[in-house]
């Protein structure tokens, strides 16, 4: 049986980008452990459930009666599978200051016990790291996020990730050389047309951040080059990269087929595809 490990923000996930890949995912058998930064239970966006929200980039509803029943059913506080998920800020240790007392003896403990964290990752065949607003907040720029990678990474294990948790790819970086693991890669993410104008949110907070913070297209778009590229595909009602390690997916619409393709990466090896 192989084993997944699925990473969710706990500042709210888009239901489908979790739910989509998460059935693939169970039809083949497979075995989901869930992770997130410091071990609360994620929580899926509203409008992810909502089949009569309109996406305002793409003027039309983005969720399907089906999946807002799916979505509910998963984040229903009675239903326990998202509950007690792995907590890694225990798992993984924090980074110390340079300027910290003994930083000598605090950096050597550090790289051991990340050493350790990462062995653990054996039990693993591969990491999906699932979008939505909420990795704006606590996946992209989180260096526990970014060891965990760099293990999957380390072993050329199957890395994919959805909307902006692709950014959380773009950042991850040996803290020595600090290049980005996507360079020379090909990869998707939601590119500039699909991004809100207004009305950016997440869950916990009444705050309206306007736009996504930062464009991740452009992110994208120098963390891989020069030899690589970012995908953005608009107009396209999929988009979904393969460039092995790493399986991306551009936004909901992307989620079922960045589960498939994953699914094709374990069992039959794929390597290449969407470019």
């Amino acid at each position: 049986m192989k084993k997944v490990l699925v990473l969710l923000s706990e500042w709210g996930y888009w239901g489908e980008e979790l739910v989509a890949p998460l059935d693939v995912l169970d039809a083949a058998g497979y075995q989901v452990d869930f992770a997130t930064p410091t071990g609360n239970r994620p929580v899926a966006l509203p409008p992810s459930m909502d089949p009569t929200f309109v996406d305002p980039p793409l003027g039309r509803p983005v969720v399907s009666d089906e999946m807002a029943e799916k979505v509910k059913r998963i984040d229903n506080p009675q239903n326990p599978r998202l509950d007690s998920p792995i907590t890694l800020s225990r798992w993984f240790p924090d980074r110390p200051y340079w300027s910290a007392e003994k930083a000598i003896r605090q950096w050597e403990a550090y790289y051991n016990a990340v050493d350790q964290a990462q062995a653990d990752l054996v039990q693993y065949d591969a990491l999906l790291i699932v979008g939505g607003s909420g990795p704006i907040i606590d996946l992209a720029n989180n260096h526990r996020v970014h060891d965990l990678i760099l293990g999957f990474y380390k072993m050329r294990k199957p890395i994919a990730a959805e909307c902006y948790g692709v950014a959380c790819l773009a950042f991850a970086r040996d803290f020595n050389d600090r290049e980005s693991i996507i360079r020379g890669k090909h990869v998707t993410g939601h590119c500039k047309e699909y991004d809100y104008l207004d009305g950016t949110g997440f869950m916990g907070t009444e705050l309206n951040m306007g736009p996504p913070p930062y464009p991740l297209e452009y992110i994208l778009q120098d963390a891989t080059a020069p030899e690589g590229r970012y995908h953005g595909n608009f107009g396209k009602e999929i988009s979904v990269i393969v460039d092995y390690p790493f399986v991306t997916g551009r936004s909901t619409a992307d989620s079922q087929v960045t589960g498939q393709k994953l699914v094709e990466v374990l069992e039959r090896g794929l390597t290449r595809y969407g470019w």
